[in-house]
Parts: structure tokens; sequence; C-alpha cells
């Protein structure tokens, strides 16, 4: 393959790639975040205990998260197609992304707030704040730092599965890898392709870092 060509076929997949993995990771918690939190809220020890959802939302969170992306996708895909109009390229894998991850970010959620104190939630209720209040004021400001690292490793864990759906024709650098370097023979454009997967990862986790450091009140 033409260096050229080859270069303007990394820039799309780079864009198809980070498209994937932006969208499928802001539309992951949107759905994960208030699962998460409504995880904790409802617990027995919650805020507001309510066990039968709970116990329910606890299960479909595990049954979804114990299925392999790949496995998820296939038997997905029908159901896909009939959403969007489509079953292959960015936006099927895109929907596919956020499938499988939202539940994956719900218990990343859910453990960041397990790490706040119970005694500040406690004091909070001891003032009159309401359950809302504390949510927001408390539970979700006390475990900022812990959200922010956990957004940006669920946003990595977002784009290895990106480049996993390249299988199934989802688009991205996932495919260019394995249509071009393993189909059709040209390992080099598979370690360019990992190449550029290592150095997304580097850069995405490093904004992480910085940012979650950036807006922990334990260090201001």
């Amino acid at each position: 393959m033409e260096t050229q060509a080859l270069l303007k076929l990394l820039g799309e997949g780079t864009v198809e790639t980070l498209i994937m993995t932006l969208v499928g990771t802001l539309a992951s918690y949107i759905i994960g975040l208030p699962v998460g939190v409504s995880l904790i809220t409802s617990g027995p020890n919650g805020i507001r205990p309510m066990p039968l959802y709970n116990k329910a939302m606890g299960f479909i969170v595990n049954i979804i998260r114990s299925m392999p992306f790949l496995i998820l996708m296939i038997a997905f895909v029908p159901y896909i197609r009939k959403v969007i109009g489509t079953g292959i390229g960015t936006p099927a894998a895109t929907a596919a992304l956020i499938l499988a991850a939202w539940p994956f970010v719900a218990r990343m959620v859910e453990q960041s707030l397990l790490e706040v104190d119970s005694g500040v939630i406690e004091a909070a209720q001891a003032m009159g704040a309401s359950n809302m209040q504390i949510i927001r004021k408390v539970l979700l400001l006390e475990a900022r730092p812990s959200l922010l690292n956990g957004a940006a490793v669920a946003t990595i864990t977002i784009l290895g599965y990106s480049a996993m759906a390249g299988i199934l024709g989802g688009g991205g650098l996932g495919e260019i890898a394995i249509r071009f370097g393993h189909y059709r023979f040209q390992p080099t454009v598979m370690w360019i392709t990992i190449a550029v997967l290592v150095i997304l990862v580097q850069i995405l986790q490093e904004i992480g870092i910085r940012v979650a450091s950036k807006l922990d009140n334990r260090i201001n």
C-alpha cells in the first residue's frame, strides 16, 4: 500500500475510532451514571433503600457485563439493524458499544460512590439536606476525582471495544487492522494501526489523569 493512501486510511480510521469512543463513552455515562447512583441510593445502606429495584437492576447490569463484547455485538446486530437501519459501520458499532459499556460504567460509578465517607452523608442528612441535594452536593462532589479516573478507564475500555468491532465491519482502526493487516497479509499496516491505538490510549489516559488531579479537592 502506498504511503499516501495508508496515511489517508489511518486518518479516516482514527477519526471513526474517536467518534465511536467519545460518543459511546458519553452515551454510556448518560445511561450508566444515573443507574450507578441509583444502585447506591437504593442499596441496604442507601439514602432511599429499594431492595426489589436494587436486586433487579443489579441483576440486569451483571448479566450484560458478563457477556463478551463480540458475542453481545453479534447477538444484537439484528435489533441494532431494526433500530438504526444498519448492522455494520460506525453507527452500528457505536450502538453496540453503548449497549456493552453502560453496565460497566454503572458499576464503576457505584464503586466510586462507595468511597464516600458515610459520615459526610449522615452530616448532610442531619442538616436537613434532601436526597437530591445529597446526591449532587455530597456523593457526586466527594467522589469526583474517582469518577473522573473511572471515566478515563471507561474511555480506554470503550476504545478497545471499538477496535474489536472491526471484526464485524464496525469501521475505525480495528477494521483497518483486520481487513488490511490480517486478511490481506500486510503486517506493516497491522503494526502501524496498533501503534496508533497505543498512542490514542496514552493520550486519553494522560488527559484523564491531569483532569482528575486538577479537580481533586484533596489536593487543592
